[in-house]
């Protein structure tokens, strides 16, 4: 399987991922949350596997431009249906492995993940 790049192409640290990628052979797909959005069991594995807390950019403007009411009482629940209106607010990158996903982008990290 062709590990999937998960992002949008102007964001600063999926350019370093992508680099990294490039850099070190790795063929990936990218995927571009800003034209093909993301779909609910996808975000809903990843907020299983890593947290919402995790997954969801609260320090994005995206988030921080919300209306406090939908800002407060965050759950899982509200958090996936907030990614889902507004992917830019998805933690970025994620890169799907297949049998793993990474959240973010770390060279150390992503280079024990290809180990």
């Amino acid at each position: 399987m062709t590990p999937t790049l998960y992002g949008i192409p102007n964001c600063d640290t999926v350019k370093k991922a992508r680099t990294w990628l490039d850099q070190n052979g790795r063929a990936f797909v990218f995927h571009d949350y800003k034209k093909a959005g993301i779909d609910r069991p996808t975000l809903e594995g990843w907020v299983q596997t890593h947290g919402w807390e995790t997954v969801l950019n609260r320090a994005g403007t995206t988030f921080r431009a919300l209306p406090e009411a939908d800002r407060a009482g965050l759950d899982a629940d509200k958090a996936i249906a907030l990614m889902l209106v507004q992917p830019s607010m998805i933690k970025r990158p994620v890169l799907d492995l297949g049998v793993r996903t990474v959240v973010g982008f770390k060279p150390e990290i992503y280079a024990v993940a290809f180990g």
